[in-house]
């Protein structure tokens, strides 16, 4: 069954508990993880290319990339110990793990490569098993043996996981034997390469480094086969250690057996060189075809897993979805092995061992960085959910993770840099899915964080420099009065908080009812494009939740500072709106109040008209609001027009030449108009010259014991012009130097 639960069901059912439990019957440590492990490390790299990395960078060269490799991939182990011993995982292997910790966008951007680096590795494999072949019978066709082996590796893992797990051990003791073999060897003739000695002309040490680096990968095969496995919480990290350990031993030993028995030329230009000097040179050969075979069949079992787990969360596209498909009582994934053997075969026939390598590499590496990654944050956090009985201090999940960027940096940059575009592209596209999953990650603990230090260190007064409007819209039903949100909108920048607010009465809802209020108009928001928080609250009347709000809302330092309402036709309720902006200005909230006619939307959007009184009070304040949504997208082409009246055309010239002066240093964009009264009433000249404007803001007097009757005449004097929107200034801010630095 999946985890997942369908977009308009979010918020009804609970995040599913992982408990760390395993499969009755499943695979122990030894044959569900070490077996895979090990012999996915012992592979064809170290049988075909070991004598190849030797030659070119030397003995201590060799030491030095095969303790860089495995430093990289136990520090992996430590994070994977960590995840594995605190939540239960289940089939994906990394995948799984990335997901159920970052979200499944995460998890995708790093699953969808990863499959197609196992997929990749079983050409890898057969590849390198067809190449000794050929080296052995000359007259056989090496792609064709790849392309055959291929299909036998698919039938195999077809056939059963754990069939393929008992043939594993056979292949062990022919690995075993080709080891043995080749310690008891002698030297082959000339001089060996010794500490130093390398080819004439030996490949850049990064370069053999990226080849070498997919053998040390093998962890990641005893991963994959975690839904298989009967405890995993404890097989993963003690089999993944010790298949570290026994290859870095073996890794490391090797080597000297090679530079002190060979020369550079022989261990350069003979892939099979270790079977000229082993005592048995035929069991190098069972070796490599063991080694190559096993290796092969551990990924063709690992990367239909991954690939059943992305198709089960439908993290691929709806037409792939057949691919969660299981088969038989073990929920075999056959047809993902079907797809896989396809992939498969495409690369074999392309046949080039050194070209898919390195591709591994980058692959494994940013696999292995967001593990590390996801270990690291979830220490980090230290959320009381995360519990792992294997502790690892984040500092060496972090390590692991810069180790891998490092080291990936090192070998191709631009290779690199195509990985994380990769990775990112696949982040973007899912997160534009919008899925939903029915358990937590760690996303949430991060922004909690994050938000808990920005909190912190928000005190004291806000400084001019970084003023910005954080407004409380008081919209009751959003869809009644979307003009109210859409103004906010075009203040935010989607940078400012937009807090979008209702009150229902108290004895009409319960507190799931408001809850479930709350998401419907998130969502409602979220599919307009407008992002903002969303608080619904009783209260016994519109004008008491408006006040409770002010005083309440916010945390911290960070609490609204600008209150956006609607204006209230209810002649019977003025008493109690003029009340309410009273203790709105009393509290220190900045307020507009936006008085336009039902269902006006702002016209064309192409003018708005800004009433100067001057710098102080309300004035500034207006022309920060304007130059905000002339910054704005909805609000891009708008024309900001300061206009300021003055009794007689000899004070005109002056006027405007302050006016112009002013709208100059604050760079605003906005045009002066200086408009000659001559003896009209201010309503007058506000009628005739703003009536083609789409919004106009107007200062508003401070509420005094005759706030009512002020506003009344206010209303009476607006009558009939388009969207205004009454501004007052409370806050404690010096808005002339705001009005400065947001010119700048």
């Amino acid at each position: 069954m999946s985890d997942r639960r369908p977009r308009d069901d979010r918020g009804s059912h609970p995040p599913h508990e992982e408990v760390v439990s395993g499969t009755p019957g499943g695979l122990g440590t030894f044959g569900g993880v070490f077996t895979p492990s090990i012999l996915t490390i012992l592979g064809v790299i170290m049988y075909l290319r070991f004598g190849w990395v030797v030659a070119n960078v030397g003995l201590l060269g060799t030491f030095l990339i095969v303790t860089l490799s495995t430093s990289i991939t136990f520090l992996t182990g430590l994070s994977i110990a960590a995840i594995a011993t605190d939540q239960r995982v289940r089939t994906g292997g990394a995948y799984y793990m990335i997901s159920r910790s970052l979200g499944l966008e995460a998890g995708g951007a790093v699953g969808i490569p990863l499959y197609i680096a196992q997929a990749l590795s079983v050409a890898l494999y057969t590849i390198g098993f067809a190449e000794s072949v050929v080296r052995t019978f000359p007259a056989l066709d090496a792609r064709w043996v790849g392309l055959v082996v291929t299909l036998g590796v698919a039938a195999l893992a077809l056939t059963s996981a754990r069939a393929a797990i008992r043939a594993q051990y056979f292949i062990m003791a022919a690995i075993g034997l080709s080891l043995v073999s080749l310690a008891l060897g002698q030297p082959l003739d000339g001089e060996p390469a010794g500490l130093t000695g390398t080819v004439a002309d030996p490949a850049p040490f990064w370069v053999v480094f990226a080849v070498f680096f997919p053998a040390v990968t093998g962890i990641m095969a005893g991963v994959n086969m975690s839904g298989d496995l009967e405890n995993p919480a404890s097989s993963i990290p003690k089999g993944t250690f010790a298949a570290i350990g026994v290859g870095y031993v073996i890794y490391m030993a090797l080597p000297a057996l090679l530079a002190f028995r060979a020369g550079p030329e022989a261990l350069a230009s003979d892939p099979l060189v270790m079977r000229r000097m082993a005592f048995w040179g035929d069991a190098i050969l069972l070796g490599v075809w063991g080694a190559t075979l096993s290796s092969a069949v551990g990924s063709m079992l690992g990367a239909p897993r991954v690939l059943q787990a992305l198709a089960r969360d439908r993290v691929l596209p709806r037409w792939l979805r057949w691919l969660g498909r299981g088969s038989g009582e073990d929920d075999e994934p056959r047809v993902g092995t079907v797809l896989t053997l396809g992939v498969a075969l495409v690369a074999v026939w392309m046949a080039d061992l050194d070209a898919i390598a390195p591709i591994l590499t980058m692959f494994f590496l940013t696999t292995y960085g967001v593990l590390n990654v996801v270990a690291g944050v979830e220490r980090f956090l230290g959320s009381p959910s995360f519990r792992p009985t294997f502790r690892v201090h984040w500092i060496f999940s972090l390590l692991g993770a810069l180790g891998c960027v490092w080291v990936m940096f090192l070998i191709d940059a631009r290779a690199t840099v195509i990985a994380i575009a990769f990775v990112a592209a696949v982040y973007v596209w899912l997160e534009r899915q919008e899925l939903e999953a029915a358990w937590g990650d760690v996303r949430r603990g991060i922004w909690m964080t994050l938000t808990r230090a920005g909190l912190l260190r928000l005190r004291g007064a806000p400084d001019p420099k970084n003023w910005r409007p954080n407004t409380l819209v008081l919209s009751g039903a959003p869809s009644r009065r979307w003009h109210l949100i859409d103004l906010a909108n075009g203040f935010s920048h989607s940078k400012g908080l937009v807090s979008v607010a209702t009150v229902v009465p108290e004895a009409s809802v319960e507190g799931e009812r408001l809850q479930t209020m709350e998401e419907n108009i998130r969502d409602y928001l979220d599919r307009r494009g407008v992002q903002a928080l969303v608080r619904v609250l009783a209260a016994p009347d519109p004008f008491e939740g408006a006040r409770r709000l002010v005083d309440a809302y916010g945390l911290g330092a960070l609490v609204p500072n600008t209150i956006l309402v609607g204006h209230s036709n209810d002649v019977e309720e003025r008493d109690q709106f003029c009340a309410m902006v009273r203790h709105f200005h009393r509290a220190q909230r900045n307020l507009l109040i936006l008085h336009a006619r039902e269902g006006e939307q702002f016209g064309r959007r192409e003018t708005i008209d800004v009433w100067w009184g001057g710098l102080k009070g309300n004035g500034a304040l207006m022309m920060i609001f304007a130059y905000l949504l002339r910054t704005s997208l909805m609000w891009r082409n708008v024309r900001v027009r300061v206009k300021m009246i003055v009794p007689s055309e000899a004070a005109a010239e002056e006027a405007r030449v302050n006016l112009t002066r002013l709208i100059e240093e604050t760079r605003t964009g906005a045009e002066p108009h200086v408009l000659v009264g001559q003896g009209r009433p201010f309503h007058e000249v506000l009628r005739q010259s703003s009536a083609d404007a789409d919004l106009i803001f107007l200062g508003m007097a401070e509420p005094d014991d005759d706030f009512r009757g002020y506003y009344e005449r206010l209303l009476e004097r607006t009558e009939g012009l388009p969207a205004t929107a009454f501004v007052l200034a409370a806050e404690e801010i010096a808005f002339s130097e705001v009005l400065i630095q947001t010119g700048g």
